[in-house]
């Protein structure tokens, strides 16, 4: 049957979440594609992850519930953080250990920054500069509008001629 597998999939074990389910992800790819979360953090959450051990992924809404395989509470992914860190906890990415800042949110537990939100500032477009350009050649000069040309004055009723040459007195 076509569709038994689906169903299969949609009879997994929910819990309650913000928006009232969950599921699991099979890889933190397949996590982080789902939450839509920034390209350019991926290898950096991966390596995070890789640093304290994690046995499962849970979509929790608003975040992504990554497991320890150990003691230790789970880490929350969120697009632009990871949270779920103790103080004395020491995780190293590449060479660098990372700064912990403490969550407002998650007391007693630190959190960590993505690299996405250290993207450098948009350079401010620079202003033109005062350097003369080349000299366009001068413009002939239009021919005035019919308005402005002058026609004359009638000698007898002293009204403006017409372009016809004719006045208020023909």
């Amino acid at each position: 049957m076509p569709g038994r597998e689906i169903l299969e999939e949609m009879n997994e074990v929910q819990g309650p979440t913000p928006t009232g389910n969950s599921r699991p992800y099979r890889t933190l790819a397949e996590a982080l594609r789902a939450h839509r979360i920034a390209e350019e953090n991926h290898e950096f959450i991966a390596a995070i992850t890789d640093a304290v051990g994690i046995s499962s992924y849970i979509d929790r809404g608003r975040y992504i519930e990554a497991i320890r395989r150990g003691d230790g509470a789970s880490l929350h992914i969120g697009k632009t953080y990871t949270n779920g860190f103790t103080e004395d906890e020491v995780v190293v990415v590449g060479s660098t250990p990372l700064r912990l800042r403490p969550s407002e949110g998650r007391a007693p537990y630190f959190f960590v920054t993505h690299p996405s939100e250290f993207r450098p500032i948009a350079p401010v477009k620079a202003k033109r500069t005062a350097t003369p350009r080349a000299a366009a050649a001068p413009r002939a000069e239009r021919a005035t509008k019919t308005s402005e040309r002058d026609y004359g004055v009638c000698d007898v009723c002293f009204m403006v001629k017409t372009p016809a040459g004719g006045c208020g007195c023909d």
